[in-house]
């Protein structure tokens, strides 16, 4: 079935002063698509079969062309914003008519020149459009495992849940909030490791690294803090999560493991007000 939005190969059926007709070899008879003859690449004889992205003019009719787009149905990319309206945004997407951005589609604030992540859906009107809302468009069927590295951009958060996230610009992702170590946009490109791959195939993230490496890095920032405090830190295992997170910006539980780690180490001690370095 020829689609509005994709590349198909289709067979010249026929010939007139308009240009020449299309339809799938396999479909004859069911479509006539028009390549405009401005939009020709040479001379074409009926039989031959051409590449061409189906799209529909402004006053409704489904044409053809060989020029090809920098994003097609189905596709996720980044595309570029060349004009800000009050209805939308328009993005170069490599035709001759900008590509429209809804105002309704938009996720954040975006300016003229940001780069968006953007996927392509067809309108009401059959016209195609580009959408920032691109939960639906993501794939759960990543090759990742657990501990795995992987590239993300971030696409919409929300303060009950973390950042969502497109690994690969194709993957469903999520940065849990208490995840999350500063505050995060809507574009924002990140590296995370896999923490988790849930039973729908949907990554859980994290900027943390194993952890037998976040002791480390945890304990250290402690030590840190304890020398910028004159060797003292009002917080211990007494201290609500909150308070933690306020302080060191880490969770309770990591903030225990780096004191345990301590502890044992001999480097500080604990008091009823908090810890104290031993040196």
């Amino acid at each position: 079935m020829i689609q509005i939005g994709k590349v198909h190969k289709l067979q010249v059926t026929g010939k007139s002063d308009c240009g020449v007709h299309l339809a799938d070899e396999n479909e004859k008879g069911l479509a006539d698509i028009l390549l405009p003859k401005n939009d020709l690449p040479g001379k074409l004889e009926i039989g031959d079969t051409i590449d061409v992205f189906i799209y529909q003019d402004l006053e409704g009719k489904t044409l053809a062309t060989v020029r090809k787009p920098k994003l097609t149905i189905g596709e996720l990319g980044f595309l570029k914003v060349v004009e800000i309206t009050s209805f939308g945004a328009f993005l170069d997407w490599g035709m001759p008519k900008d590509l429209l951005l809804p105002l309704k589609e938009q996720v954040g604030v975006i300016r003229k020149g940001d780069f968006c992540l953007v996927g392509l859906y067809i309108n009401n009107s059959n016209k195609i459009c580009a959408s920032m809302r691109i939960y639906n468009l993501l794939s759960s069927d990543s090759p990742y495992k657990v501990n795995d590295r992987v590239y993300a951009t971030v696409y919409s958060i929300n303060e009950e849940i973390g950042a969502f996230v497109a690994v690969d610009d194709t993957y469903h992702g999520l940065i849990h909030k208490n995840e999350l170590h500063r505050n995060y946009t809507v574009g924002d490109q990140v590296e995370l490791r896999v923490k988790k791959v849930r039973e729908d195939g949907k990554l859980e993230l994290s900027f943390r690294d194993k952890a037998y490496n976040e002791i480390e890095t945890d304990a250290q920032m402690v030590m840190e803090r304890l020398k910028s405090g004159g060797g003292i830190l009002r917080i211990n295992d007494n201290s609500s999560p909150e308070q933690i997170k306020a302080e060191l910006n880490i969770s309770k539980r990591a903030f225990k493991r780096a004191v345990g780690r301590l502890l044992k180490e001999g480097a500080i001690k604990t008091t009823e007000e908090g810890i104290e370095a031993m040196w």
